[in-house]
């Protein structure tokens, strides 16, 4: 008997990632929206925005998730943090793995796009790594942290805080029990330490890690690694810097510390926009060029492949070197003395427009429904399309139509821009061209 061959469609990937968060939001919902969920009542609009923020790992909330929700409530979030951070699918597919079970083409091609793989090979020892990385990463930062909380807490208290922080911060979600996020914490040095070695780690993206534990040395990682690892680096210590100095004299957030503390509270303030969303200062007392620049940071977000969002730093690296190629007269831009691929900078270049586009769109939309200043309100909107959860403390003031933007620019900022025109189209290629005319710019 003949078999008959199944085309495959060549965008099923992002359907899939897509569709999995979304399936996701959407039982979020309903589960929060509980009775015994919450300890008072929350509307459908409250509920349908704290799922998608928890999904989206942005941790944006329109109420305090340590007095609104039970602990039942809260072990749902918990889990919709974890499953947004490195993806429902991949989550199930590693439970699949750890069962044993064997994985099919399609799943091992939705793992392939979910961690930018070039081909399916090795994605399953990859999803393998990956998932044995994670739990021992967030069980040693849950033992710390508890350790360090229980002169303060009784031990299953100090071991749920901690389990649920570490959690939160490895995922970049930004969600936290306390009243105050982690204001409490901001002389705390292994609080400080301890959760922005999480979401860096997290942020940095999986294919990293796996890459450096592969090739021990510089030379031999890939370039995408050297960019990260490099470029984290320098944007971490650079933000710090920025921030110090700007921040330096204002009493309302680091102004009356001392030098230490100073440095220190600079520090997890320019690393958080990348996305983690925790904060330790209240952002609406900051300097007005400190919102900008950490909106520019949010912006940029962590890494590919990542449990961090915005543009990613290797879009914005290679937008900046494709810029210096062109005046400097280099036809194609260089890194590490490896070249850059030509598509690699329309892709780069693409994903910065459109997301930029959705940001002045959304931001556009929300300044006509809703009173509030235009300052907090576009950074409450690159806090969003960044999944990073900061807020000038405009969360709680959106109106329901605000919430539901807001929820689908977390949506759109999560699944990423290209998926986004993946699933909107049916690019493909063609064997012709338009002849060339002139066009003047700039």
């Amino acid at each position: 008997m003949r078999k008959r061959k199944i085309k495959k469609h060549p965008f099923s990937a992002p359907l899939i990632i897509a569709g999995s968060f979304f399936s996701l939001i959407v039982l979020g919902t309903i589960l929060l929206k509980l009775p015994f969920a919450t300890t008072t009542p929350i509307s459908w609009v409250d509920s349908l925005f704290v799922a998608t923020s928890a999904t989206t790992v942005t941790g944006l909330s329109v109420f305090d998730p340590g007095t609104t929700l039970t602990l039942f409530g809260e072990l749902v979030l918990l889990v919709l943090i974890q499953c947004g951070g490195i993806g429902l699918m991949t989550f199930a597919v590693a439970i699949l793995i750890l069962l044993g079970k064997k994985i099919g083409l399609q799943n091992r091609i939705y793992l392939q796009e979910s961690f930018s793989q070039g081909s399916i090979g090795g994605v399953v020892k990859l999803t393998k790594l990956i998932l044995i990385f994670v739990l021992t990463v967030e069980s040693i930062a849950t033992i710390l942290l508890t350790l360090h909380w229980l002169p303060t807490y009784e031990l299953a208290d100090a071991f749920y805080y901690s389990l649920f922080h570490v959690v939160s911060a490895f995922n970049n979600a930004g969600f936290s029990l306390f009243p105050d996020n982690l204001m409490s914490f901001t002389y705390d040095p292994i609080v400080n330490f301890t959760l922005s070695s999480l979401f860096i780690i997290g942020g940095i993206g999986f294919v990293v890690i796996v890459d450096i534990y592969q090739k021990k040395s510089f030379r031999t990682w890939q370039l995408h690694t050297k960019m990260m690892v490099v470029g984290t680096i320098f944007l971490n210590i650079f933000a710090t810097i920025i921030l110090f100095i700007l921040e330096f004299y204002n009493n309302s957030t680091i102004g009356k510390m001392n030098l230490a503390e100073k440095i220190l509270t600079s520090y997890f303030n320019a690393v958080t926009p990348r996305t983690a969303g925790f904060n330790m200062i209240d952002y609406g007392q900051m300097e007005d060029s400190s919102v900008l620049f950490t909106m520019l940071l949010m912006f940029i977000g962590g890494g590919s492949a990542s449990t961090a969002s915005g543009i990613k730093l290797t879009t914005f690296i290679v937008n900046i070197f494709a810029t210096i190629a062109y005046f400097r007269s280099i036809e194609e831009p260089y890194l590490f003395g490896r070249t850059i691929r030509k598509e690699v900078i329309s892709r780069s270049l693409a994903i910065s427009t459109v997301s930029l586009s959705i940001i002045f769109v959304f931001a556009f939309a929300l300044t006509i429904t809703e009173n509030i200043p235009f300052l907090p309100l576009i950074f409450e909107v690159f806090s969003a399309f960044g999944t990073v959860g900061l807020t000038m403390g405009i969360t709680n003031q959106l109106s329901d139509i605000g919430e539901i933007l807001i929820s689908i620019i977390m949506f759109l900022g999560r699944i990423g821009p290209l998926t986004l025109f993946f699933i909107l189209t049916r690019p493909k290629k063609v064997n012709y061209r338009y002849p060339y005319d002139q066009v003047f710019t700039g």
